[in-house]
């Protein structure tokens, strides 16, 4: 038996029925669509959550809450654990992009007080967390809060 030799069932395989090809097809002027209607018309597309004319479901739940996403605040985070970890003694925004700590700058470089640090360092940041920097000047560094990026609210 090879690949080449092997064939579906019997009756498995049908030819696609061709419609509207005229009278004597069984199969023409309407071509099984029925006389009137939107599904009967060319190019129709049943728009997503149709319910046959039911009021769709999304329309008839109730609408709550607001989203003030267009003027969120996102940070470019870092943890105290991750900069005990990195090689250096002074951390910024550049240095950091260059070690690949961080990948994009969005309002800022938050650092955040998960894990320990064991040694002095000085880190430059737009905001840090109470206990970053309690964390940071316990171990003998320094934590330096620098201007807050400032740019236009997101396109929604």
């Amino acid at each position: 038996m090879n690949l080449s030799e092997i064939r579906p069932p019997a009756g498995q395989k049908k030819n696609k029925r061709r419609l509207g090809q005229g009278m004597g097809t069984g199969r023409g002027k309407f071509a099984g669509r029925g006389a009137k209607g939107a599904k009967s018309i060319s190019g129709y597309s049943r728009m997503r959550g149709f319910e046959g004319g039911q009021m769709p479901l999304h329309r008839r739940l109730p609408k709550r809450g607001f989203s003030n996403a267009m003027f969120k605040t996102t940070y470019a985070i870092v943890n105290v654990a991750t900069l005990n970890d990195l090689a250096g003694d002074t951390f910024d925004v550049a240095s950091l992009q260059a070690a690949g700590v961080i990948k994009k700058l969005e309002d800022g470089l938050k650092v955040l007080a998960n894990g320990d640090i064991t040694r002095a360092i000085t880190v430059t940041a737009h905001h840090f967390s109470a206990m970053a920097k309690e964390k940071i000047e316990k171990a003998g560094g320094t934590a330096i809060v620098i201007e807050p990026v400032t740019r236009k609210p997101k396109e929604q």
